[in-house]
């Protein structure tokens, strides 16, 4: 069973004839026998899945990695967290996703046409089943929990991944941006609903 790794701003994978996806051009060191190959868009799911992230504007280029050996990874210095899934499902931003071991689908969740707005595209890539995934975050990743009866609003620059029984919608209205005059555009908010985790970073992109 592949195990994942974090070192702040670096991932080790250990492999023993075991294959992972990771995001293309992240790999810096190896060690081993590992053959490296790209796994197109989103890393594999065929022509409806490539399909589906074109319309979508998401933008998830994976590479496979598969071997015996350990595998070093890492990009643009950002910090680098690695998260379990046990029969569950993580919606996280696509160019924050590092690398993703077998067990997890990966698929595109739409926003809606309000999604324009945000700047982040109008869909976010979903991980479901169990497995680990590696996400990276400017800054170490912070993770705020979500009840019932307690919603939860983040800056959708923000905004890293979720997990649980949670809803999200975007939210109008006066933002911390436009009182400081950083806004562009109309103001808005990511608002989660329901019983989870969200994961958000110390920085905005």
């Amino acid at each position: 069973m592949v195990t994942l790794t974090a070192d702040r701003r670096v991932l080790h994978a250990d492999l023993a004839g075991e294959t992972i996806r990771a995001a293309s051009g992240s790999m810096v060191a190896y060690t081993g026998t590992v053959d490296f190959k790209h796994a197109g868009m989103g890393g594999g799911g065929g022509f409806k899945a490539a399909l589906k992230q074109k319309v979508s504007g998401e933008s998830i280029k994976l590479m496979e990695c598969t071997g015996s050996g350990r595998v070093t990874f890492a990009q643009d210095a950002l910090d680098v967290t690695v998260i379990d899934l046990a029969n569950d499902t993580l919606a996280v931003e696509s160019e924050l996703v590092l690398a993703v071991t077998a067990g997890l689908t990966l698929d595109v969740k739409f926003a809606g046409l309000q999604g324009m707005t945000s700047g982040q595209g109008l869909a976010t890539t979903t991980l479901s089943g169990t497995g680990q995934v590696a996400v990276m975050s400017d800054g170490p990743l912070i993770a705020l929990a979500v009840q019932p009866g307690g919603p939860l609003v983040v800056d959708p620059d923000a905004f890293v991944a979720s997990t649980g029984n949670l809803t999200m919608n975007l939210v109008s209205g006066v933002s911390w941006k436009s009182l400081v005059g950083e806004g562009s555009g109309e103001p808005f908010s990511l608002r989660f609903e329901g019983s989870g985790t969200v994961f958000i970073q110390p920085a905005e992109r």
